[in-house]
Order: C-alpha cells, then structure tokens, then sequence
C-alpha cells in the first residue's frame, strides 16, 4: 500500500463497521449513504435540505458533466462545490457506466471508449486519462477509476474480459491521478461480475496497485439480491480493514442494512428522489405509496415521530393530492423525507455499531418495516 490513508475505523460489531473518512471538504461518517446530484443537483432538493437531512457527502456524474456544462467550465468557475454551493464532500463516478447504459452507438477498445453524446450525437472519447482529468477538473474528493461495467447476466468471457480491462484501466487511472494535491481520494472497483474466482482476482490485484478506497463495482445491474448479497461476502474480506468500501449503486433500505451487516461502508443511489418523484415515500414502516386512494381521507403525517418535519407534519390526504395532481411540490417533499429517511437509518446504524448493538438495530428496523403502513384510525 503506497496511499496515504485518510480512513479511520472507530469500532466494528460482527463484519458492520462504523468510522470516519476526512477529505479536503470534510469529514464523512460511516456508514454513509451518498445522494445523487447527477448533473450538479438533487432532483427535487436544495442543497441546504441534503445537508439538513444529515448527508456529509454527495455525488455528481462525470459522463453527463463533462457533456453540460463541460469539466473545463466548472472548473474556470471554481470547481464543483463552488459552482453548486453544496461546498461539502462530493465523490464523483468515472462516467464508465453512463457510457455502458446511455449511449447506444458505442466502441470499447484498449485505450478508451468511443460514444456518441445522448444530448447532440457530438462523439466523444472516454479514456482513464480523461476520466481522471474530468474528475480533477471539477475538483471531486473523491475520484473513481475508470472501469467496464458489464449488466448481469452475462457470459464467463464477458466478464473476464471487462474485468481484467478494468483492472489496466485502474493502473492507468491511478497514473493519472499521481498529481492530485494531498487529501484528495482514488478509489479502485473491484469487477467480476457474479463470478467469485473473478471477484477474488479483481480485488488482489488492484490492492497490489494501491488505492485510497475500494468500490464494489457491477453489482445492482440485474442480478437477485441473494447474488448480489453473496458477491459482497465474497469480495469485502479480500479488500484491506483500513480502507474504506463503498458498493456503488445500492440500494433499498434492506439492501443498505444488509450490505454494511457485511462491511460496507459507502452507498450511493438515485432511489430516494426517484421513487418521490413517483409518489412512494421511504418511512420506519416500509415504503407507502401515496399514489393510493386510501390515503386520500387520512389526516395522519407519514411518521408523527419522524426527526423530519415534512414526514411528521404534512398529511397524507395532502401529499396524495399532490401526487395525484401532479405538483410538484409533492415530489419535492417526498424527495427529501426519503433523503431524510436514508440519514436517520445510516445514523441508527452506525450508532448501533459503535454501541455493540447493531443485530437489535436490525430486527427492530425490520420489525418496523413488517409492520407496514397502518389503516386510519
């Protein structure tokens, strides 16, 4: 290992883990789930409301900021928390997986990937020499290799081949990042698809390139949970203790509780602003669908003793009428008491790690979401 480490682990309870990881911006706690600004916002959300809801760190997409406004502007205006005003931790993805699952004219080679942008056709090179440039550009704590990320399922050869693809884009990667100023990250991703032999390959090799972190990556892109669930379990106690791990674009609040049950640290997901925008709201008693007619007459909050006061004070009746109407207000307010809700359960947990307490934190919040969403009284 010849990284810096940045990573602290406060306490462990079974594989769960709880510590902190300082950047240039701040500090972040973990467990930590990470809310998607895509293009250098939160659909629905001020930023004052993700920092509010008790977020330390967010993402941005490189592959659609390159494209709009472009890496050199934001950078001309100060770097990304500058030009957003978010002005805390950002991590930022390679763009690697856009290209996989937006572009449809695209060529994968050796030394880049070649695509045509879904905004004008312009096409447009993607190397792990760019992808580093971009990322340092909009001025991200946190950078990722870039990698190939194939969907599951797929064929063993498929899969070897994005993977060990992957892993000479890691060095390439980590190359290029050798002139990042001191505190700022590069994570490796860990490939292999469902493929254990592959995932342990992966993992081995790119720990003898070093990184500051390690992302499980190509996971959550067809696959059932179980196999998803048995990838984790393969792949963390491969990765080193003292670094951080992040699995990338997981999940529910079951797949959240379940991953760091088995040592993951780090999450990011669209899920929370995207199932508002839909009407579904995260709570302590499972998701509930405001679309619904029968919330149409009830007068009861989401949570009466929810932390978040659009869950504990606005009625249900109201926010099905916004819903149904098509206000959005109503996806406003359920995009940031679902953000909400994935901080209170990040929090509860590490605070049940760090208390030794973590397997009743789960059967309690699992209790909780069984007991599902009661009738009006």
């Amino acid at each position: 290992m010849n990284l810096p480490n940045h990573f602290e682990l406060l306490a462990t309870d079974g594989a769960a883990r709880t510590g902190r990881l300082t950047t240039p911006h701040g500090v972040v706690h973990t467990p930590a789930f990470m809310p998607v600004g895509t293009a250098g916002a939160m659909k629905g959300m001020h930023w004052r409301e993700v920092r509010d809801a008790g977020a330390d760190i967010v993402l941005g997409n490189t592959y659609h900021l390159m494209l709009r406004p472009g890496a050199e502007r934001i950078a001309a205006l100060g770097g990304l928390q500058a030009f957003t005003g978010w002005n805390g931790p950002m991590l930022t993805d390679s763009g690697g997986f856009q290209v996989m699952s937006l572009s449809d004219l695209r060529k994968v080679s050796e030394k880049a990937v070649t695509f045509r942008s879904h905004i004008d056709g312009a096409k447009v090179e993607l190397s792990p020499e760019r992808s580093i440039e971009v990322q340092r550009l909009l001025g991200a704590d946190i950078a990722m290799q870039m990698d190939e990320c194939v969907r599951l399922p797929a064929g063993r050869d498929d899969i070897e081949r994005a993977m060990r693809l992957s892993l000479r884009w890691a060095e390439r990667s980590k190359r290029a990042f050798e002139t990042a100023p001191d505190g700022y990250m590069l994570f490796g991703i860990v490939q292999g698809g469902d493929i254990p032999e592959m995932r342990h390959v992966s993992a081995r090799e790119l720990v003898e390139i070093g990184f500051h972190g390690y992302a499980i990556g190509g996971l959550a892109v067809g696959e059932p949970q179980a196999v998803m669930l048995s990838m984790i379990e393969e792949t963390a106690p491969a990765l080193p203790v003292d670094r951080p791990r992040y699995l990338m674009g997981v999940g529910t609040p079951e797949d959240l509780m379940e991953a760091v049950a088995r040592g993951i640290d780090m999450f990011d997901c669209v899920l929370p602003t995207r199932n508002g925008r839909h009407g579904m709201a995260f709570t302590r008693f499972g998701q509930i669908n405001l679309r619904n007619a029968r919330h149409a007459d009830d007068p009861r909050p989401l949570d009466e003793e929810s932390e978040w006061p659009s869950a504990r004070n606005i009625s249900r009746a109201y926010l099905h009428h916004l819903v149904r109407s098509g206000e959005t207000l109503g996806a406003m307010l359920l995009s940031e008491i679902n953000v909400a809700y994935y901080q209170h359960l990040m929090r509860g947990m590490r605070e049940a790690i760090a208390g030794g307490t973590f397997e009743t934190f789960q059967k309690q919040t699992r209790a909780g979401w069984a007991r599902g969403d009661i009738a009006p009284r």
